[in-house]
């Protein structure tokens, strides 16, 4: 008698229990970047503009959905001609591949890293990446839970022509890129579906 009464009350929780939170992103703090190495100095830069879609429990990740779109205009190195370059036919011609995405395939975790398995795409080539993000769980200054994740890897350009036929590339570019990625935000619930609006029933011929 005690499940009976139960049953109705579960029919509507579960639902709701088995949504994914959303991962909103904080932009103060998140860093989309790469550090590239010429034969002199290093060249640190980042992505200023960008679109983060992350859902499912951080806690247990597995069944997370993570994708990821870059403005490959959006490059920022400091220095307005060295960007303008960059942007140029020589390294990531916007003009042609205006975005950069990754969608991933495969989400574990295991202690505090959490690693991701996905397809990367930029200059119009797609190859499979591995990313291990050193995942992080706090309050921010004003004392709402916030998560952070952080990986740190080398990217071989030429694997996807960046540079490639570029003679200042050859001369002085070195092919390892590091990426520095730094996601930070806030998981929340999802917003609660839109209630049908309600149709009023067709009223009859008017009566003469």
């Amino acid at each position: 008698m005690l499940l009976r009464s139960l049953l109705p009350a579960l029919v509507l929780v579960l639902p709701l229990m088995a949504q994914p939170r959303v991962f909103r992103v904080d932009g103060n703090h998140t860093v989309l970047g790469f550090k590239a190495s010429t034969l002199l100095f290093d060249v640190p830069g980042r992505f200023t503009r960008y679109k983060v879609e992350i859902q499912g429990d951080p806690a247990v990740p597995e069944n997370a959905t993570v994708q990821i779109a870059i403005d490959a205009g959006s490059i920022s190195t400091a220095i307005q001609a060295r960007d303008e370059h960059l942007r140029s036919a020589d390294f990531f011609d916007v003009a042609k591949y205006p975005k950069i995405t990754f969608t991933a395939r495969e989400v574990h975790r295991t202690g505090d890293q959490v690693h991701v398995k996905g397809a990367l795409t930029m200059h119009g080539i797609t190859r499979d990446l591995d990313l291990t993000f050193q995942a992080a769980e706090g309050m921010n200054g004003a004392g709402v839970p916030t998560w952070s994740y952080r990986a740190t890897l080398p990217l071989d350009r030429l694997e996807y022509g960046i540079g490639a036929d570029s003679v200042a590339a050859k001369i002085s570019l070195k092919r390892p890129v590091e990426l520095d990625l730094l996601l930070v935000g806030f998981f929340e619930e999802p917003p609660a579906p839109a209630k049908p609006a309600k149709t009023r029933p067709p009223s009859g011929p008017a009566r003469k």
